[in-house]
């Protein structure tokens, strides 16, 4: 069950490589009269998609994949009334979801009340230097005083490490001095004349017999398990470094559950901060957005802020503020925006300090700038003072935001233009960015003078000058082209038809550039509708994780299995760390070791085994003999009690119909359900094996809690080599 084997593996492969699901299903062996299947899919009709798998194809697309009763959710409202709710997503019900993210409080705050309640390692080497104050009270000065704590033992430690590395060299390498004693290099580099090894010896000795904190004893942890959340969080605040590390290391599986039992989501961050505040935002972060992922109703605007998240990638571990300058970013830039004007979106980004800092344009200054000048004049008086790498022009973020941004790799800039983008970019920076500042145009770190982009005159004006070059950029016919065919890609195939992208150019300039109104075009396309993209695009990791859990109507209490999924399969969440973001071709996503990774992810997840997230693959009822399966015992058997009557468990062949219906909207081919069903013989077979248990896919009665039990392995298993069908894994 841990493996991707035999003919489930080569039909991957071979499905997922090929341009889509219909060729593969014309290239699959086809048995003369192919079995009737209730939920078949229906052969191609020349043309355009009509029907359910029209419904099905905008589903797949415009969301991260339907959820149990979205086709006839959709077809009860109508295809085109709903896509047109899904572009204005404030008129959609949202309130389940913002129970859900109530969550996260953390996410609700602005990137300096973050860096103040939950500090990053930035603020707390401040806070030892004095350069920022510490809370003096309650829980946030608890977590200030033991992060500090913990921040100097690291101190100590490298210190002990450059120690113990100066003294292994010494001892291998001593030189001598004219008189003939050893001369040793001290750890500020110069040299000294050696104190013998034996008078070092006693005080390394004493740096390394500090004791442990004692772990506490059992019944110390039930103490402080069994009080009220509000006493329980202030006993754990109380405690220091050194005795709350001990008391976190000492807590095992249910223990560890324990402690968060009854708390609301503000005293479990206050828990989780005590421990590591950093860790704290980054996961939040990512469970949040795989919270609206999953859950929301406005799908479209999901898909969209994932797609923008990439094309104005910021890496999330560029440097300690990085995560939490990404909250804002998300939620006040890419979010709101998602759907709107594509100018309004560039600017948003070009002022946000996230991106001002991944791409380096806050240290960017005016080679005759006013603050150029005056470290020219201070370098000049103090000629031998000791120099740091003088600050100057950064082109990084011109470069990317012709290239990536807007214009495209040919879009029709030269190297000069990069040159005179940056310089007109110059003063775009942040304010105290360690402490979450916002965005800050400095004046004298601005080049002056008169610049050329494009061929077209920049006059000097300041920071005018900046939103005047992003406007021009913008409103670039080679920009529409670029940010069509990358939607294109997105939502019609890998490489999309070149009339469809010209139209979507032609509705971006009319419109000023209205996402909304181009994904309308596309929306409208008979290219988009076309029988060739059905289950075209292979999802990818993200797409696949997301459309897992929507299909299989997962609760989930804990995502950190998920963002562990999207980490072994090569794209965790924020982390792509080049500028070009995530790549949306199949070729990116589709080799052997991605495919076990996702099959092992599958049958995981089907089968209950990923910690905080469940799913229950049985209909209301299911379980219940009379009902469900039709069976009619005898009088007699009646007026006995429910535990002693027999029922038989459905065969893999005719329960695979059922759950095929749930997970694979649209059905699966014959040749795929004939290698799910050989590969649940083959997996059963060798669990059978291993337990020395009969198959619990026997045919014969047993009692309704040994159905119930028999039934759910053999759904989990089939589920989960469902979830992994080259069917599923196609958009």
């Amino acid at each position: 069950m841990e493996r991707l084997r035999g003919s489930l593996a080569l039909l991957l492969c071979v499905a997922l490589s090929l341009p889509s699901a219909s060729a593969f299903a014309q290239a699959a062996p086809q048995p003369a009269q192919p079995p009737a299947h209730p939920h078949a899919r229906q052969p191609y009709q020349a043309g355009q998609l009509q029907g359910d798998e029209k419904i099905l194809h905008a589903l797949n697309r415009f969301t991260f994949g339907p959820r149990p009763g979205d086709l006839e959710t959709v077809k009860s409202v109508g295809l085109d009334k709903w896509f047109a709710q899904q572009l204005h997503p404030a008129t959609i019900n949202q309130s389940d979801l913002s129970a859900r993210l109530a969550q996260f409080p953390a996410m609700q705050d602005s990137t300096e009340q973050l860096l103040v309640r939950l500090p990053s390692n930035a603020m707390i080497r401040q806070a030892v230097d004095g350069k920022v104050p510490i809370p003096q009270s309650g829980a946030v000065h608890s977590v200030y005083v033991n992060e500090i704590a913990r921040y100097q033992i690291k101190q100590q430690q490298k210190e002990k490490n450059k120690q113990q590395a100066l003294v292994a060299a010494n001892a291998a390498m001593p030189g001598q001095d004219m008189m003939g004693n050893a001369v040793r290099m001290s750890p500020d580099g110069t040299q000294s004349i050696a104190a013998p090894v034996e008078q070092a010896q006693p005080n390394r000795m004493a740096a390394d017999s500090q004791p442990e904190t004692p772990a506490p004893s059992d019944a110390q942890i039930q103490y402080i398990l069994s009080q009220q959340p509000q006493q329980r969080v202030a006993s754990l605040a109380t405690m220091r470094q050194p005795e709350f590390d001990a008391f976190r290391k000492a807590l095992k599986g249910p223990q560890k559950l324990a402690l968060n039992d009854g708390l609301n989501p503000a005293q479990k961050e206050v828990v989780a901060a005590l421990e590591n505040p950093q860790r704290v935002v980054n996961e939040e972060l990512a469970a949040q957005r795989l919270t609206r992922d999953i859950y929301s109703n406005a799908q479209l605007q999901e898909v969209m802020t994932d797609f923008w998240l990439n094309h104005f990638n910021v890496y999330l571990h560029k440097n300690d503020e990085t995560p939490y300058y990404l909250v804002s970013y998300e939620r006040d830039v890419i979010r709101p925006l998602a759907l709107g004007k594509f100018e309004d979106l560039l600017e948003a980004t070009a002022h946000s300090p996230a991106m001002l800092l991944y791409l380096d344009n806050s240290s960017s200054m005016g080679p005759d700038s006013p603050a150029a000048e005056k470290a020219k004049m201070n370098a000049a008086r103090r000629p031998d003072a000791q120099k740091k790498a003088p600050e100057g022009l950064n082109e990084n973020y011109a470069r990317e935001l012709m290239e990536l941004h807007t214009l495209g790799v040919n879009g029709g800039y030269t190297q000069a233009d990069v040159t005179q983008v940056a310089r007109v970019l110059t003063g775009w920076t942040v304010d105290r960015p360690q402490r979450g500042g916002g965005f800050k145009f400095d004046e004298n770190r601005h080049e002056p003078g008169t610049k050329k982009v494009l061929g077209k005159k920049i006059k000097e004006h300041g920071e005018l000058e900046g939103r005047q070059v992003l406007h021009m950029l913008a409103c670039n016919p080679a920009t529409a082209r670029f940010i069509s065919r990358k939607l294109a890609i997105r939502f019609v195939g890998d490489e999309p038809p070149q009339a469809l992208v010209d139209r979507m150019a032609g509705t971006y300039l009319s419109s000023s550039g209205d996402i909304s109104a181009v994904l309308k075009t596309l929306f409208k396309s008979p290219e988009f509708w076309s029988t060739d993209s059905y289950r075209a695009k292979v999802k990818t990791p993200l797409e696949y994780v997301v459309s897992a859990a929507r299909a299989s109507n997962a609760a989930i209490d804990n995502w950190q299995p998920l963002t562990n999924a999207l980490h072994d399969m090569g794209m965790p969440l924020y982390g792509a760390v080049p500028p070009t973001g995530y790549k949306w071709e199949a070729a990116d996503w589709v080799s052997t070791g991605a495919l076990v990774n996702r099959m092992n992810f599958a049958l995981n997840l089907a089968a209950n085994k990923l910690p905080g997230i469940a799913i229950t693959w049985g209909a209301p009822g299911a379980l219940t003999p009379i009902q469900n399966y039709q069976v009619t015992p005898p009088a007699a058997v009646v007026a006995q009690s429910a535990a002693s009557v027999s029922v038989p468990v459905p065969t893999p062949d005719a329960e695979e119909p059922r759950l095929e219906a749930l997970l694979v909207a649209g059905g699966i081919s014959v040749a795929t359900r004939s290698a799910v069903l050989e590969q649940f013989n083959s997996q059963s077979q060798a669990q059978n094996q291993a337990t020395t248990k009969p198959s619990p896919a026997a045919a014969k009665p047993m009692k309704p809690g040994q159905a119930a039990s028999a039934l759910e392995k053999q759904d989990q298993l089939l589920a989960g080599l469902l979830l992994g069908s080259p069917e599923f894994q196609r958009r």
